[in-house]
C-alpha cells in the first residue's frame, strides 16, 4: 500500500481518541429521529462489484452526510442492541476516510461486518470502535426497541 494517500493507522491510539469523541447518543437520536434506509439487504452483491456479498443489510442514516459527500452508512443487524460501534475507513481506491455506523449488530454481527470490511485491505480497510466493549454486547440480552427501518 506504498501508493495509499493515507499513512498507517495506529489502532490502538485511534480507537481510544475516537470513542472519547463519537457523540454516541447524537448519533442513536439521529437514527430514532430519521430512520434507516437499506439499500442493499444482507446476501445483496455489490453493484460494481458482483462477487462482492454484503453479509449484513447496508444502507444510510436518513437525511445525514458522510465523510463522502453522500449519507452515512450504516450495517443494521438483526439485533435489539442499537448504535453499537463504528468502523472508521479507508477506501484506497476512492482515497477517501469515512466512519461506518453498526446499529442492532449482535456480536457475530459485528465480526462479520468488520472482516467483510477488511476483506482484502488493498481496496479497503476499517477500524472497528464500538461503544460499550464486546463483552458487555454478549451479555445483553434484549436491549431498546429499534426505530423503524425501511427495509425493502
Amino acid at each position: 500500500m506504498s501508493d495509499s494517500l493515507y499513512p498507517p493507522l495506529d489502532l490502538q491510539a485511534l480507537r481510544s481518541a475516537v470513542h472519547e469523541h463519537l457523540h454516541w447518543g447524537t448519533w442513536a437520536r439521529c437514527i430514532t429521529n430519521n430512520g434507516i434506509t437499506i439499500e442493499r439487504p444482507r446476501t445483496t452483491a455489490h453493484p460494481d462489484h458482483p462477487s462482492i456479498v454484503y453479509p449484513v443489510d447496508y444502507g444510510y442514516v436518513n437525511g445525514t452526510r458522510g465523510g463522502d459527500g453522500d449519507a452515512l452508512d450504516v450495517f443494521v443487524g438483526r439485533g435489539t442492541t442499537g448504535l453499537v460501534g463504528a468502523l472508521l475507513t479507508t477506501d484506497h481506491q476512492q482515497r477517501d476516510r469515512e466512519a461506518k455506523l453498526l446499529y442492532d449488530c449482535t456480536p457475530p454481527e459485528v465480526y462479520t461486518a468488520h472482516g467483510f470490511i477488511n476483506y482484502d485491505r488493498t481496496l479497503l480497510e476499517g477500524v472497528l470502535v464500538l461503544r460499550q466493549e464486546m463483552r458487555t454486547l454478549w451479555d445483553e440480552g434484549d436491549g431498546p426497541a429499534p426505530p423503524s427501518a425501511q427495509r425493502p
